[in-house]
Formats: structure tokens, sequence, C-alpha cells
């Protein structure tokens, strides 16, 4: 006979489907962006010093994002289905409770309008961000508008026929690496060149052919070949792309399941099939390859349903993955909580009234 499988499990297996299904939104996402770029539009605004109508040319639109929102929507409701389907929730006279998670409750609405709409924003300015730099770099040191265009939006390749190696769907950060690795591979400087060596995503080319371009180049003393660099940095960006599109699917995934796991408790209490102080949650931590010592510290900590877990720095979180709390406490994290109803201490209650 098979096992079932604990809630905890079944939340592990969700973490997995719905980070890839929302990284695959996010990639698609992008790739549609740079489909429908006009490049003449682009370099005509450029040419004219335009840097405001080149990015809006891009056509960077929060419309064009609704599919990771609709993936991000089906984690949501993934997370409070498996919460529901695991609360087994009985009457004073210890008939089974029948509970289901509603993602239609106002709440559960808020919730999702409220996160999808921050979301949006946060990637469509950062990367507006990152592409103004971009644009504004290239036209302060006289680049040709048609490359400065070209390195925002990629090239098309001869092999799929599909532009990539731009820098759209990058962080404002992530842009600035591939701005200073083009710097460090047409520097002809050793120092710089070495520097462009150590970049853990960079491309290294079939059989490390980048690698040993970059090595004799320092040998030389001399910069590589602008095609070259552009194969290079093309390959850069790409990869640095699917990091971003990785972050975004691991990052929303937990948001959504864990936000999504407290709803559901709230739902239940709301619905009255049980009560607040008989519900409390108990913060988890989990190996991961970065741990946060404030997080190690809250392992095992117990707090009521309707009471934050205050950390050691004093951030209050509903939960870990608590999207109202700051990025540097929820961005690669890998604790849960788990909640526990005393039901017990519920019967005895309903017992004596």
């Amino acid at each position: 006979m098979l096992r079932r499988l604990s809630a905890r499990e079944q939340i592990a297996i969700l973490l997995d489907q719905h980070s890839v299904s929302i990284q695959k939104a996010f990639l698609e996402a992008i790739t549609e962006i740079v489909s429908r770029v006009t490049l003449a539009l682009i370099v005509d605004r450029l040419e004219k010093g335009d840097i405001a109508g080149a990015i809006d040319a891009l056509h960077i639109e929060r419309q064009a994002f609704n599919p990771v929102l609709d993936r991000i929507a089906e984690a949501y409701n993934a997370g409070g289905n498996v919460t529901a389907d695991n609360l087994a929730l009985r009457s004073p006279e210890g008939r089974r409770v029948v509970f289901r998670f509603d993602v239609r409750n106002p709440a559960a609405e808020q919730w999702l309008r409220d996160h999808s709409s921050q979301l949006v924003t946060n990637i469509i300015e950062d990367q507006r961000q990152g592409i103004r730099a971009a644009l504004t770099e290239g036209l302060s040191i006289g680049a040709n508008p048609r490359s400065t265009a070209l390195n925002i939006v990629g090239r098309i390749s001869k092999v799929t026929g599909t532009r990539s190696g731009g820098i759209i769907g990058l962080t404002a950060s992530q842009s600035g690496y591939v701005a200073n690795a083009r710097a460090e591979l047409l520097s002809g400087d050793p120092a710089m060149l070495r520097a462009y060596l150590v970049r853990g995503r960079r491309s290294k080319g079939p059989g490390g052919a980048f690698d040993k371009a970059v090595a004799r180049a320092i040998d030389a003393q001399t910069p590589l070949p602008a095609d070259m660099v552009g194969k290079m940095l093309a390959g850069y960006s790409n990869k640095l792309l699917q990091l971003r599109g990785e972050v975004i699917g691991q990052h929303e995934t937990a948001l959504s399941l864990f936000g999504a796991r407290n709803e559901a408790f709230r739902q239940a209490i709301a619905s009255g099939h049980v009560a607040a102080q008989d519900v409390t949650k108990t913060w988890r931590h989990f190996p991961s390859e970065h741990p946060r010592m404030q997080h190690i510290e809250m392992a095992g900590k117990v707090v009521q349903f309707n009471q934050p877990f205050i950390l050691p720095d004093g951030t209050p979180m509903m939960h870990p993955h608590d999207s109202s709390a700051p990025a540097s406490q929820t961005l690669f994290c890998k604790c849960q909580a788990d909640y526990s109803v005393d039901h017990i201490g519920a019967l005895v209650r309903s017992r004596l009234h």
C-alpha cells in the first residue's frame, strides 16, 4: 500500500513543478517582447538622442507578463488546495469537517492582485533602469546607434533565426555586469581581461575557445575582435537571463505556496471550523547553500497563528516567505512554517460551553 505523502512533501513537489512553470513563462515573455522589436525605430530615436523614446519603443509593458501572473496564480491555488486537503478538521462530535480553499476569497484575490502588481512594476522598472544606463553610455561614448540598439535587443542568430544576447529581461545589476564585461574584453588591458575570466557565468565557447582567445589577448595586450566580443557577450547575457528566470521561478513559487498556506488557515479560522487560539506556527529551517544566521536562530520558534515571527534584527514575518518582508529575508530561503491545530483543546472548550 502506497504511503500518503505528507503536506510538506506535497509542497516540495509543488515547489519544483511551479518554479519551472513560472521560469518558463518569464523567459517566454522576454522572447515575445524581443520578437516584436522594430530595430529601425529604436535606431532612429537613438540617432535623435531620444533615449526615453527608444525605451518606449521596446514596449516592455505589463500585458507581456500576464502569462507569468497566471502561473503564479496557479501556484497560489495549488498551495491553498494542498493545505486544505491536509487539514484534518473535526466537529466537537468527532465528525470530519469538509473544508475547501477558496482562491476567490476577497483576501486571497487581494494578495494576488497586490503581489502581481508590485512584481510586474519591479520587473519593468528594473529593466528600464538597466536599459537606460546602457543607452546613455552608448550615446556618451559616441557608439554607433545601431550597435547600441543591438546590444540592447540582441542579434539574430543564423542558426535559430531569433534574437538573443541582449539585455532585455536582465536586472539593472545584470545589465551592468554585461557592460563591464564588454569594457574588459575591449580594453586590451591584461588586468581587465583577467577580471573577465573570473566571471562565473561567462561563455567559454566550444572547447573553451573564448577563454583561450582571452588568454592570447592577455599575452598580446590587445583587445579582442569586436565580432568575437559580441558572441561572448551574447552567451554571457543568455546565461544571466536564464539565472534571472530561475530566481523569479523559485522566489515567486515560494511566496505563492507559503502565502496560500497561511491564507488557507486564515479561511479555516474565519469559517469557524477552527479557532485562531488553537493554531500555532513553528519555524522550520532547512539547510541551504548560503544559510542566513537569523533563520538558523529562528529554527523551532513557535508563535500563535495571528502573531508574527520576530527575527533577531526585528523584522516581523507572518511566515517564512512572507511577501511583505524584504527580499533579503526571502530570496533563496528554504525555510517553511509548520502549522499545528490543538484539537484536544478545542474539544475540551466546546464541551465546557
